[in-house]
């Protein structure tokens, strides 16, 4: 049986941290942030954690 390929859009979108846990971006960063307040954008800088009904997708489309 072949090994099994990592889903390469999953692989760019989460990260998994040292201790095991995924990570992933937050929304609404992408355009249309002229207007915005420079508190919400801020908010939504940095990354977030996967919830917990989609770990196991993610979990199984990384290969963990």
């Amino acid at each position: 049986m072949p090994k099994m390929k990592t889903d390469r859009g999953a692989a760019a979108r989460f990260k998994v941290t040292g201790t095991g846990k995924l990570r992933r971006r937050q929304q609404n960063r992408k355009h249309l942030l002229e207007k915005m307040n420079s508190v919400h954008k801020r908010r939504l800088d940095g990354k977030v954690g996967v919830s917990k009904g989609d770990r196991k997708k993610v979990r199984r489309m990384l290969g963990i």
